[in-house]
């Protein structure tokens, strides 16, 4: 596996297993960890310069987010989604989505609409300037309060988890040609469908929203593998 991981760096105010938990997570998503790749827990434990006991606590919950897969007497790899994975994750995702729109467009606040208006136009800024990192950031934020809006917490932890399930895969559909603009005007008929009241026009959006989104993910990820 090599020396890959930096030493974690010890934070009083979090429990070392949640610091373990995002190192690999982090190092998962940007690919540092590839899919299908063994995780042995003495190396990790090594490399990060702690004992094994946090690390064999951050892999259970990484099981449990779908980062990394535990097969009986053959150990833990980092779990690699197909196709059928793809499409059963955006199948719920759909779903779940335009639950969670539905009630942001019957639950949400003016000041909670111009924050979403704001997101827009940070986003558009940071696409005239190409900023792949700020671009995946805001889209976060932008979801984030979607999410907050629907006042429904175990809507958005239900939607946060799967969200995770895909999250190493976002900057590659990010960074599809043509992809940037096409989330943005899908972000613009989502925000004035929630402005409208419409709730039709707002499921409606988030559906064509998700059906995209989903379309380039895979043709980014056959792109990305041929």
């Amino acid at each position: 596996m090599g020396n890959r991981l930096e030493p974690i760096k010890i934070d009083n105010y979090q429990p070392l297993r949640e610091t373990v938990c995002e190192a690999l997570r982090d190092a998962i998503k940007r690919g540092i960890l590839e899919p299908g790749e063994r995780l042995m827990e003495v190396q990790l434990a090594e490399e990060l310069g702690i004992s094994r006991t946090p690390v064999r606590e951050a892999i259970r919950k990484l099981e449990q987010e779908g980062y990394v897969i535990m097969m009986p007497r053959r150990g833990t790899y980092v779990s690699s989604l197909s196709v059928h994975d793809v499409k059963e994750i955006f199948e719920i995702r759909t779903a779940l989505e335009t639950l969670s729109i539905t009630l942001a467009t019957m639950r949400i606040e003016p000041e909670e609409l111009e924050k979403l208006r704001a997101l827009l136009v940070e986003i558009e800024g940071h696409i005239e300037r190409n900023d792949i990192e700020k671009i995946v950031e805001t889209d976060i934020a932008f979801h984030g309060l979607l999410y907050q809006v629907s006042r429904n917490d175990r809507l958005v932890t239900i939607i946060s988890n799967l969200k995770e399930q895909l999250a190493r895969f976002r900057t590659l559909s990010m960074s599809y040609p043509g992809r940037l603009k096409e989330t943005l005007e899908e972000h613009r008929a989502m925000v004035e469908a929630i402005a409208e009241g419409d709730v039709d026009a707002a499921r409606d959006a988030a559906e064509r929203h998700m059906e995209q989104a989903e379309e380039t993910l895979l043709k980014a990820m056959r792109k990305h593998t041929t």
